[in-house]
């Protein structure tokens, strides 16, 4: 098998471990055709998921309260920054979920797994900014990813500007 259908494929399974209401990312850290650590987007460990966030406690609720949002079963299965009305990338502060790509680099500094010079694999577009800064700054020689698409003009930037190459997955239209 090719290594980079082999490496998504393991990421799209690792995917699935996450509990996002949104979307399900999964990361693979990889160095000589080995896998070295996995990530996916979800909260801190511990932390509970957003499917448990309607307590009263919850600064969700009281933001729900403010605009007037019915809180009801419909909601309940939507992401919270969704039911606030958010779109994709904004409303983040609503959000208690790790992106995938910087839950590898965490897991990795925790089990002391060096990723200077390794690539990444990624079942998502370009990383946003923030992301990127922790991918360059961790020394990730490579991110691969599903389509060579921005979040942002930053990330744009900081790619262009980076060391790090940027590659998209071909993936095969018989599989």
């Amino acid at each position: 098998m090719e290594w980079d259908k082999y490496f998504f494929e393991i990421a799209s399974v690792i995917a699935k471990n996450s509990k996002c209401l949104s979307r399900q990312v999964g990361a693979l850290l990889v160095s000589d055709n080995r896998i070295l650590c996995t990530g996916y987007n979800g909260p801190p460990s511990g932390i509970p998921h957003c499917e448990s966030r309607y307590y009263d406690d919850n600064p969700l609720m009281i933001e729900l309260d403010k605009k007037g949002i019915e809180k009801n079963e419909e909601n309940i299965k939507l992401c919270p920054r969704r039911t606030l009305g958010y779109k994709s990338g904004e409303g983040l502060e609503w959000c208690i979920a790790g992106h995938a790509e910087r839950n590898v680099l965490i897991t990795a500094a925790k089990h002391g797994i060096s990723t200077n010079g390794k690539s990444m694999y990624l079942t998502c577009v370009v990383p946003c900014s923030p992301c990127l800064v922790e991918i360059i700054n961790a020394g990730i020689k490579e991110v691969v990813v599903t389509r060579i698409e921005y979040y942002d003009v930053m990330s744009y930037y900081l790619i262009t500007h980076s060391k790090v190459v940027l590659r998209q997955y071909k993936f095969m239209e018989e599989e």
